[in-house]
């Protein structure tokens, strides 16, 4: 249990002794259900943003960066993280920003670029060690990478950057 966990339950109120009331636990875990459900849908809309503008600039008209898988990940990822950025502060981890906006800012880049390598990483290991170099091994790499890339940045923003305490609604 993360110590961000560990504060919300001891806001909990308690009937008798060591436990939070069983409603108001059951609350708590649909509030993280909800919580989740949030962030994956965030993701969801940057991952069609990270999938498409790759594509696009990939096998797209004009074929921009046809040789430059690297590259064209590098760039669908940086709009992917602006779209996450956006939906994460502003949605998912709303009630749990902080006030220091530039070190929240600051450590959900740095966990961003730990997540970006990951797919990176895939990419480049299925593209040029493996020699596989289709469109669907590429998008397959890419998902595989971006599914471990989205746990490492759950953990990352709910340790790291949404920290401050629930307010009320």
């Amino acid at each position: 249990m993360s110590a961000t966990d560990e504060r919300r339950l001891a806001d909990v109120p308690r009937t008798s002794g060591t436990r939070p009331q069983p409603a108001l636990r059951l609350a708590a875990l649909r509030a993280r259900g909800l919580e989740v459900a949030r962030f994956l849908s965030v993701g969801g809309v940057a991952f069609v943003v990270d999938i498409g503008v790759f594509n696009l600039l990939r096998f797209g008209p004009g074929e921009l960066l046809e040789a430059k898988p690297i590259t064209a990940k590098i760039v669908s990822m940086a709009l992917a993280t602006v779209v996450s950025w956006l939906g994460n502060r502003y949605w998912t981890f709303a009630s749990h920003r902080t006030e220091r906006h530039g070190r929240e800012l600051v450590v959900y880049g740095a966990i961003n670029l730990v997540g970006a390598a990951v797919p990176i990483l895939t990419l480049a290991f299925s593209h040029y060690v493996l020699q596989l170099d289709t469109p669907l091994a590429d998008n397959v790499a890419t998902v595989v990478g971006i599914a471990v890339g989205t746990v490492l940045r759950y953990v990352g923003y709910k340790r790291w950057v949404f920290t401050g305490h629930r307010t009320a609604a």
